[in-house]
């Protein structure tokens, strides 16, 4: 594929500042401790020991800013999309499954964020870059045309993953032992959604 469009395609393509990431970074640091609704420019200001004018001169609003976050944290996903885009074997999908769960564990408080903070969910949602990374992944993911069952599948599949890294009861579990234990059921999740692609739907009486 073209470097041109893959640039295009991409959820942010500019690179961010050095400055600009020190920004993002605490962000996403304080929208895990208290949510996006509470965290205030002038919160991340103090933090990094700097004035709110010079937040407000990098991110003018703060959906710009909490997208920008959201980008940010997705930056190494889109990576493996794009990797999994370029191959066409029967193993391109179990990889970009384990590249997925191996992101979310080591990034555990931003996945909550991303799928359960009200704020960022709202923004992702009307977020057309955002929506059509999805549906990069899902294709990646389970190749052809999707019925709305198998999009279903995955849906849950996501949410699953972003759900049990977070999760109290998992909160002792070391990493490795995490990542394993996840990719082996989300593997089931994903074969599921194969066999639902393309099945007919039962009616309803």
């Amino acid at each position: 594929m073209p470097s041109s469009l893959i640039s295009a395609r991409r959820l942010a393509p500019r690179p961010r500042t050095a400055v600009q990431t020190r920004v993002l970074t605490t962000a996403l640091e304080m929208f895990a401790d208290y949510g996006v609704s509470a965290t205030s420019y002038q919160m991340i200001a103090d933090a990094l020991g700097v004035t709110k004018a010079a937040i407000y001169n990098k991110f003018k609003t703060k959906d710009e800013l909490v997208l920008a976050v959201a980008e940010m944290e997705l930056a190494r996903l889109e990576d493996a999309v794009e990797e999994a885009e370029g191959q066409d074997n029967s193993e391109t999908p179990a990889r970009l499954l384990a590249r997925v769960v191996e992101h979310a564990v080591e990034h555990r408080r931003a996945a909550h964020i991303l799928q359960f903070d009200p704020v960022v969910v709202r923004l992702l949602s009307q977020h057309p870059p955002f929506q059509q990374f999805l549906d990069r992944l899902y294709a990646a993911l389970v190749p052809g045309e999707h019925e709305p069952g198998a999009r279903v599948q995955l849906a849950m599949l996501m949410s699953a993953i972003g759900g049990t890294v977070t999760h109290p009861l998992v909160a002792g579990l070391d990493d490795d032992t995490l990542r394993s234990e996840l990719l082996d059921r989300t593997r089931q999740l994903l074969d599921s959604a194969k066999r639902a692609k393309g099945r007919p739907r039962a009616r309803r009486p």
